[in-house]
C-alpha cells in the first residue's frame, strides 16, 4: 500500500493561509480601537441634524471618521443634562465627550449660529486625543504649550484654561488641543499642519466661532460702555444736585436777609439796593440754568439706563439660550 503524500503546492498555500490568519490576528490585536471605530462607523445611522453639523465643519476624511466613531448626538436639555453633568454652578456647558460618545446641546437661538458646529468639532478633537499614543501626545503637547505662551494677552483664554484646571485636573493639554484647533486662527506652521489631518479647512470652524462670539463681545462692549457712562453721569448728577440744593438754600437765606434789610431801610442808597438785588437775581438765574442742565442730564441718564437694561436683557437671553439647565417649573396645583 502506497503512502499518500501532500503536494508541495498545497503545503505552501496552507502555510500562506496560516501566515495571513496570524497577520490579521496581529493587526486586530494591535489596532483594536481602529477596528472598533470602523465597526461603529459602519453601523452608525447619522441623524440629519448631525449630518448638517458635519457638513458645515468640513472635516477631512479622517476627522469625519473620528466624529462618526463617537456616534454624536444633538440633544435638548433633559437628555443633554443626563449625559453631560455640569462641573460648576453658573458655568453652562455646550457639549461633552463621555464614555466614547459626543453629546452637543441643541442651541436654538439664531444669533448663535455656528455654536453647535464649533462644539462638535471641539469634542471630536477630544476623541482624537484619547486615541493618541503617549509619544504623539508628548509631541503635540509641546506644540500646544508653546503656542499657549504666545497667547498670554488673551485673558479670556487664560481664564477659561484656569476653569479647566479646576474642574478637570490633568486635562490642560487635552482641552487646549480642542480650543486652539477650533477657535484660534493663525497657529504655528507645525500646529496648522497637524490639524490638517482632521479639517479640510480649519478656518471655517474658526470663522464660525468668531461669528457667534462677536455677538457676545459686542453686547458686552455696549454694556460696559453704557455702565461707564451711567457711573460717570450719575456721579456728576449727584454731586451737582447736592451743590444745587446747598446753593438754593443759601440763596433763599440771602434773599430773606436782603428783604429784611430792605424793609428796615438798611441800605445806604438806591444804588446799593439795586446792586445787591442784581447779584441775587444773577445767582437765581444761574441756579435756574444749573437746574435745567441737571434735568437734561437726568433725561440722558434715564435714556442710557433704558438702553443698558435692554442690552442686559439681550445678554441674559443669550446666556439662557446656551444654558441647558432651565428654570424649574412650579409644582402642579391640586
Amino acid at each position: 500500500m502506497l503512502d499518500k503524500k501532500h503536494s508541495p503546492r498545497r503545503t505552501i498555500v496552507g502555510g500562506l493561509f496560516s501566515i495571513a490568519i496570524l497577520g490579521i490576528a496581529a493587526f486586530l490585536l494591535l489596532n483594536q480601537q481602529y477596528v472598533k471605530d470602523q465597526i461603529t462607523v459602519w453601523s452608525y445611522r447619522v441623524p440629519s441634524n448631525v449630518q448638517t453639523i458635519e457638513s458645515r465643519i468640513d472635516f477631512s476624511g479622517r476627522g469625519k471618521f473620528y466624529f462618526y466613531a463617537t456616534q454624536p448626538e444633538l440633544d435638548g436639555s433633559d437628555k443633554f443634562n443626563a449625559d453631560c453633568p455640569r462641573q460648576e454652578v453658573g458655568n453652562p456647558i455646550l457639549g461633552c465627550y463621555a464614555s466614547g460618545r459626543i453629546y452637543v446641546y441643541d442651541v436654538t437661538n439664531a444669533q448663535l449660529d455656528g455654536i453647535e458646529e464649533v462644539t462638535a468639532a471641539h469634542e471630536m478633537l477630544h476623541s482624537v486625543w484619547e486615541r493618541m499614543s503617549d509619544a504623539d501626545r508628548t509631541r503635540v503637547s509641546a506644540l500646544l504649550e508653546a503656542e499657549y505662551k504666545t497667547l498670554g494677552s488673551n485673558t479670556d483664554l487664560t481664564a477659561r484654561m484656569s476653569y479647566y484646571q479646576r474642574t478637570e485636573p490633568g486635562q490642560f493639554d487635552n482641552e487646549l488641543h480642542s480650543i486652539l484647533g477650533t477657535e484660534i486662527g493663525n497657529l504655528s506652521p507645525a500646529l496648522e499642519t497637524y490639524y490638517k489631518q482632521y479639517f479640510n479647512d480649519r478656518q471655517k470652524v474658526v470663522d464660525l466661532h468668531a461669528q457667534y462670539s462677536t455677538v457676545f463681545i459686542n453686547l458686552k462692549a455696549q454694556s460696559d460702555s453704557l455702565y461707564n457712562d451711567l457711573t460717570t453721569l450719575g456721579s456728576s448728577i449727584e454731586s451737582r444736585s447736592t451743590q444745587y440744593d446747598a446753593d438754593v438754600k443759601q440763596l433763599s437765606a440771602d434773599i430773606t436777609a436782603f428783604n429784611t434789610r430792605a424793609n428796615n431801610g438798611d441800605f445806604s442808597s438806591m444804588g446799593q439796593f439795586n446792586s445787591e438785588r442784581a447779584a441775587l437775581l444773577a445767582r437765581s438765574n444761574q441756579l435756574d440754568a444749573d437746574r435745567a442742565s441737571i434735568s437734561r442730564d437726568i433725561d440722558i441718564y434715564n435714556l442710557k439706563y433704558a438702553d443698558y437694561q435692554k442690552v442686559s436683557t439681550e445678554i441674559e437671553t443669550l446666556n439662557k439660550s446656551i444654558d441647558s439647565i432651565k428654570d424649574l417649573q412650579p409644582a402642579p396645583s391640586v
